[in-house]
């Protein structure tokens, strides 16, 4: 079975960025027998733009840029999900 979480981007680079479609991960499991009957919002972030050079893992709570940029990344907060 082919993974590709995000339209267009191979599964490397969504393993390179973390962050995957939630198209892409439905499909997914759909495939291998689950069924979808709810999802919610209540986790989303809009301050998250999903470009950062070291991926999901540049925003809290990983902050894998260090002292670079902290305050801005602690700002937007964690992950859009």
């Amino acid at each position: 079975m082919t993974i590709n979480f995000k339209p267009g981007i191979s599964l490397q680079e969504n393993i390179k960025t973390g962050y995957m479609s939630l198209d892409g991960v439905i499909g997914t499991v759909e495939k291998v027998g689950f069924k979808l009957v709810g999802k919610s919002e209540i986790n989303a972030n809009p301050k998250d733009t999903k470009d950062y050079p070291g991926g999901v893992w540049t925003l809290p709570p990983i902050l894998s840029e260090g002292q670079k940029d902290r305050q801005r990344f602690l700002a937007i907060g964690k992950s859009d999900v």
